[in-house]
């Protein structure tokens, strides 16, 4: 049985990491981290939210193999957008952690 008011203390605590929450992601859309291939001929950047912002490509990387280049963007694109899930769980982590760090046998909440 839950004490008086603990689900009300319960929903207060669940509201404030939602709005933690929403803030954690606007912040992510502004932190970035890069992908490369190919020695830095080809550099992805991604925001925390896990979108591509920009592809850097060496111009005389251009001027080779088409073939080439496109793997080194792949290559480059996974990298980035694997950082940027690593971010976006770290950041994640840190709010949740906070109110869901006392489930029961060490439950765990999927995505968080």
């Amino acid at each position: 049985m839950m004490p008086k008011g603990g689900l009300n203390k319960m929903m207060k605590q669940f509201n404030k990491m939602q709005r933690d929450m929403e803030k954690v992601q606007e912040e992510l859309g502004n932190l970035t981290v890069e992908g490369t291939a190919g020695g830095g001929m080809v550099t992805v950047t991604a925001n925390g939210n896990q979108e591509i912002v920009s592809i850097k490509i060496d111009p005389e990387v251009a001027k080779d193999d088409v073939e080439m280049v496109e793997d080194m963007i792949v290559a480059a694109v996974n990298q980035a957008l694997k950082k940027a899930a690593e971010l976006n769980q770290e950041k994640m982590s840190s709010i949740a952690g906070g109110m869901l760090g006392n489930l029961p046998g060490g439950m765990k909440i999927p995505g968080l």
